[in-house]
């Protein structure tokens, strides 16, 4: 690669506000300690973002210790296609995520600890 990847203009998670002023300030707030997504479908539409940008370091800070993996590795220049939120509650989303190769159907769960939220789990 031959560097790191340049931030859309548009939010990739479907708010229709610039990623700038969406999951931008959560992708580097979160390094940074704060902000923090409000909700946990907030926290799931940045972390799609993250997907996007390839922001390794957001998924694995905004991964709940009990399951985050050890080391994350995305496929160089995967092609996220869109998000579609189907359905949130106060600690699950399920939500359709597309690319290239297909959709992504999942039902994620969230928990949150100390003031932020994290992401747990999945089911298809």
């Amino acid at each position: 690669m031959l560097g790191a990847p340049r931030p859309p203009v548009g939010c990739p998670c479907g708010s229709g506000a610039p990623y700038a002023d969406c999951c931008g300030p959560l992708h580097r707030g979160r390094r940074a300690g704060s902000p923090t997504a409000p909700t946990a479908e907030r926290l799931m539409r940045s972390r799609y973002s993250a997907y996007v940008v390839e922001d390794v370091d957001y998924l694995l800070a905004t991964w709940h210790p009990s399951t985050r993996p050890v080391r994350l590795v995305l496929d160089d220049g995967d092609a996220w296609l869109g998000l579609e939120v189907l359905a949130a509650t106060e600690d699950t989303v399920r939500f359709v995520a597309r690319h290239r190769d297909g959709a992504l159907h999942e039902h994620s769960t969230f928990v949150r600890e100390d003031g932020h939220w994290y992401y747990v789990s999945a089911r298809s």
